[in-house]
C-alpha cells in the first residue's frame, strides 16, 4: 500500500451528523488492526466535526484488538466548542463493542511564547540504511510468503539509526532509538492530513524501544506486546513528505508494561513538531510444551 492509497482508505463515510464508518485497508494483511490507523480515522472522524481548527493533542487507549475483516463505527461525542479551544471525544466500535476510544483538542491559530529543545545528534538519513533493505537481507533465506510481505508497497519510509532491533538474534541495547521517517509518496496539500499521517507513523516503532534493554524482540518465541494507551502533542504543522528525526526513550519497565517517549523533529530547521508518549504490554508467556 503506497502513501496515496493510505490516505484514500483512512477516509470515512458519514453515516449520521456525528457517526462515521472506516475500512482497514484491503492490502493489509494483520490478524489485528494496526493501532496508527484507528489513532488516524478518529482524528479524521474528530475533524469532521470541527470547522478552523487544528488538532494540538490526543489521547487515547486501546480497549480490544481491531478486526481488520469489519468495518469500524466512529461515533463522536461534541463535547465542548469555546472560544480558543475544541475538545471531542470520538469511540471506536466493533462487533457491538468499544475497541478503542480518543479524546482531542483543537485550538484557533494563536502566538505566544515560544522555545523547545535542540533536536537530538544523529546520522543524516541517507547515512542509514532503509528498515526494509535491512530487513530484506536478514530474510533472504526465509519463506517466499515472508519475503512477499516485504515486498508489498510501503505508506511510510523508515531508517533505524545503528539497525532494527528486531532483525536477526536480538542483543541488549540502550532504551533509545532514533528513526528517520516520512511519506514515501506525496500526501497533497491538505495539512490535516499531514498531521493524521504522522499520528498514523508514530505508532510504528515506539513500544520496541522498551523492548530493547531486555535481548528479545517481537520475534523472540513467548514475548507478548501491544500498545494500552498513546499520547500526542503538536507543537506546530509541519510537511510529512519532509525527512523527520524520532527520537525515542523508554525511561521505565514494570509490571507488565514498558513506558515510552518520543520527540519528531523537522530536519530541514530542527523544529520540534510532535511528542509522544505511549505504555505498552511487555510480557513473556510460558511456552507449551
Amino acid at each position: 500500500m503506497d502513501t496515496q492509497t493510505l490516505v484514500k482508505a483512512l477516509n470515512l463515510e458519514r453515516l449520521e451528523v456525528n457517526l462515521f464508518r472506516g475500512d482497514t485497508p484491503g492490502e493489509e494483511s494483520r490478524e489485528r488492526i494496526y493501532g496508527g490507523q484507528v489513532i488516524a480515522q478518529s482524528l479524521l472522524a474528530a475533524y469532521e466535526t470541527v470547522e478552523d481548527r487544528v488538532c494540538h493533542s490526543l489521547h487515547c487507549y486501546f480497549i480490544r484488538p481491531g478486526d481488520p475483516n469489519v468495518p469500524i463505527i466512529f461515533d463522536v461525542d461534541r463535547s465542548r466548542d469555546g472560544g480558543s479551544f475544541t475538545t471531542r471525544r470520538v469511540v471506536a466500535i466493533q462487533h457491538g463493542q468499544q475497541i478503542f476510544n480518543l479524546a482531542a483538542s483543537f485550538q484557533v491559530a494563536e502566538s505566544g511564547f515560544e522555545h523547545q529543545s535542540d533536536m537530538p545528534a544523529a546520522p543524516v538519513w541517507d547515512e542509514v540504511d532503509d528498515d526494509i533493505d535491512v530487513q530484506r537481507e536478514a530474510l533472504k533465506d526465509a519463506p517466499a510468503e515472508m519475503r512477499a510481505w516485504l515486498d508489498r508497497p510501503q505508506p511510510i519510509e523508515m531508517r533505524t539509526v545503528g539497525g532494527r532491533f528486531d532483525v536477526g538474534a536480538p542483543e541488549k541495547r540502550a532504551p533509545v532509538q532514533q528513526v528517520w521517517f516520512k511519506a514515501k509518496d506525496a500526501i497533497g496539500s491538505d495539512p490535516h492530513m499531514h498531521q493524521v499521517i504522522l499520528a498514523y507513523a508514530s505508532d510504528m516503532s515506539l513500544l520496541g524501544t522498551s523492548i530493547r534493554p531486555h535481548g528479545v524482540s517481537w520475534r523472540t518465541p513467548g514475548v507478548q506486546t501491544a500498545s494500552l494507551d498513546h499520547a500526542m502533542w503538536f507543537h506546530q504543522p509541519t510537511d510529512f513528505n519532509e525527512w523527520h528525526l524520532y527520537h525515542q526513550e523508554s525511561p521505565s519497565a514494570s509490571g507488565g508494561r514498558g513506558f515510552n517517549l518520543g520527540y519528531i523533529y523537522r530536519a530541514s530547521d530542527g523544529a520540534l513538531v510532535a511528542s509522544c508518549a505511549q505504555e505498552g504490554l511487555m510480557r513473556m508467556r510460558k511456552l507449551k510444551t
